[in-house]
């Protein structure tokens, strides 16, 4: 695992053999890196990282600048893995892990809005189907904000009312939604 780029670009990670995770390949986060450079200020963007594994999409997004991060995180393996590498970059102050399941967070009284919500479930779970809703059920995003949702080819989400687009590549897809549609 590596970071593709920002102050931090090609530094290596090696998770431990336990983690289950699946993390977002370098191809597939590069392409969505770049599709989100264009639409966004890093130095003022506040990131949700659901489901966030290794933390591999939190560190790019503070690599690039993004100051305030949380990583959702059951796992306690994954979560000591994101814990070990905050301290290797010294992210205290940006990346802020939380043992949680997502579900539970997002249904959450307290918590703040935020511009991106990335989510990488795991590609079989049941519930994968319902997170753009919760999303804006609960009204997690900024008004302008952008949800991204990581899955397999067997989802579509092309008719949900908040649905902007997909992006494939390869066996990644990522499909982009946002309140003002």
């Amino acid at each position: 695992m590596r970071i593709i780029s920002g102050i931090f670009k090609g530094r290596r990670f090696a998770p431990p053999t336990n983690i289950t995770a699946r993390p977002t390949t370098d191809f597939a986060k590069e392409s969505l890196f770049n599709v989100l450079n264009n639409r966004f200020d890093w130095s003022s963007v506040s990131v949700l990282d659901l489901f966030a594994g290794t933390g591999s999409i939190s560190y790019e997004f503070v690599s690039r600048g993004v100051k305030d991060v949380i990583a959702v995180e059951m796992s306690e393996r994954h979560l000591t893995f994101i814990h070990q590498t905050i301290n290797e970059l010294g992210l205290k102050n940006m990346l802020h892990p939380m043992r949680m399941d997502v579900f539970r967070y997002i249904k959450g009284p307290h918590h703040p809005k935020f511009d991106i919500v990335f989510a990488d479930p795991p590609y079989a779970m049941n519930e994968l189907s319902t997170l753009p809703d919760l999303i804006f059920q609960y009204q997690i995003l900024k008004e302008e904000g952008l949800f991204i949702l990581e899955h397999s080819a067997k989802h579509d989400f092309r008719k949900h009312p908040n649905f902007v687009e997909t992006r494939s590549y390869g066996n990644v897809h990522f499909s982009f939604f946002q309140a003002n549609v």
